[in-house]
């Protein structure tokens, strides 16, 4: 198969073609025949996106999930133009060691999901590597779950078991958040210093045990120059943002919208929000990451964190490119490059992120003349609600390709 039209690199957009053969991408160039599918100029074609934080929720100790399970969080990801997804590790039964790791694969691959979902293990107090490499997450603070740290000097104790791992930080610090536990809302209960805090000491642990470090969920304009920082001295580290960093901010919470904009960590002032969107344009923050946490209305309800949005992130490309003045390059670095530098080491024989002959063909489309309002029935998250509900987004999926198959 022979795809043509608008392909976006890091480095330049061009029009050419792209040979599929199986499930890898053959070849890469303008003469390669005549083309199967052929998009036009105002798509652009990307290499498959990835989010690399989303939590599906499904869990080897639960025989039915009546949440986010991986083949609801697969469709919302397709019908979002995501093709790979990384899923944490705070469920009930915690992968924490080979054991745990293994039961969660095998409930994954029983599930028989179009997607590649990575598995993050998780750290906690006592917690040891696996026996292979993975990529490890560690709630500093507390998390949906058990699998959380109460002190800094705890997390110190046990990261030093980890030298050289690939390590992703919930950047919260548990002690400034227990001093403000008595606040009046949940901004003030975790305010910026709570992650201003924590970045430091997390940055502090990558230099200490030679971590290949990554922040989560990037929120503050005040820590950004410690990560800037912390890259001139060689440390390996890289940051996400999720689209409710970048969309939304404090001023956008009301007293009846107040459950269904509640996160960890929360939303900040305008100028935190700005300066995200500066940062990610220019190249200090890493991955455009969701965060996706299907949690359901009733439990929003109840004061539980966390919103979803796999079916929103390709429309909300859409709006960084053609209201934000985001370039297609830039965001091939963000939803697809880098993503896809992040897990190949954890998915061989696959390799995402290039459209690049031996990579595999999963590719995004995105349609710039076709706008989309967000509408309920329209999710495929099992959760069945957005936060971007009623909002029209500049642009939409239009083709979603996932190992040399169209799904959408």
């Amino acid at each position: 198969m022979i795809v043509a039209g608008r392909i976006v690199e890091t480095g330049r957009v061009w029009s050419g073609q792209i040979q599929i053969e199986e499930d890898r991408i053959a070849a890469v160039g303008c003469d390669l025949g005549s083309p199967d599918m052929e998009f036009p100029d105002h798509c652009l074609i990307f290499a498959g996106m990835g989010d690399i934080h989303i939590h599906a929720r499904d869990d080897p100790s639960e025989k039915e999930c009546y949440k986010e399970d991986f083949r609801t969080v697969s469709d919302a990801a397709i019908n979002g133009g995501v093709v790979h997804v990384a899923d944490m590790p705070n469920n009930p039964a915690a992968p924490i060691d080979d054991t745990s790791y293994a039961a969660k694969q095998e409930h994954l691959k029983a599930r028989d999901v179009p997607i590649q979902v990575t598995l993050y293990a998780g750290i906690g107090p006592g917690t040891n590597p696996l026996s292979y490499p993975v990529p490890y997450k560690a709630y500093m603070g507390p998390s949906v779950g058990d699998l959380f740290f109460t002190s800094l000097a705890q997390l110190d104790q046990t990261l030093q078991r980890y030298r050289g791992c690939n390590v992703s930080f919930h950047c919260e610090d548990p002690e400034l958040l227990d001093a403000h536990r008595e606040a009046a809302t949940h901004e003030q209960r975790r305010p910026a210093q709570c992650e201003v805090s924590a970045t430091r000491f997390a940055l502090e642990m990558i230099e200490k045990y030679d971590l290949s470090g990554k922040l989560c969920h990037y929120s503050v304009e005040e820590g950004l120059p410690l990560i800037r920082a912390a890259r001139e001295k060689g440390l390996k580290v890289t940051c996400e943002v999720t689209p409710h960093h970048l969309y939304f901010d404090d001023s956008d919470i009301t007293e009846q919208n107040r459950g269904l904009m509640q996160m960890n960590p929360p939303l900040r002032k305008t100028h935190d929000r700005l300066a995200m969107l500066a940062a990610l344009r220019e190249g200090t923050l890493d991955y455009l990451a969701t965060d996706h946490a299907p949690h359901t209305l009733d439990e929003k309800a109840k004061g539980i964190s966390g919103q979803p949005h796999l079916d929103t992130y390709g429309g909300f490309v859409s709006w960084l490119i053609l209201n934000q003045d985001f370039t297609p390059e830039q965001v091939a670095a963000f939803c697809c490059e880098n993503p896809g530098r992040f897990v190949n080491p954890y998915v061989s024989p696959r390799k995402y992120g290039r459209i690049e002959a031996g990579y595999t063909a999963s590719l995004t489309v995105l349609n710039l003349k076709r706008s989309v309002t967000i509408e309920r029935e329209n999710l495929k998250t099992k959760c069945g609600w957005s936060p971007f509900e009623g909002v029209t987004l500049p642009g939409s999926v239009e083709a979603v390709f996932v190992n040399g198959q169209r799904r959408r």
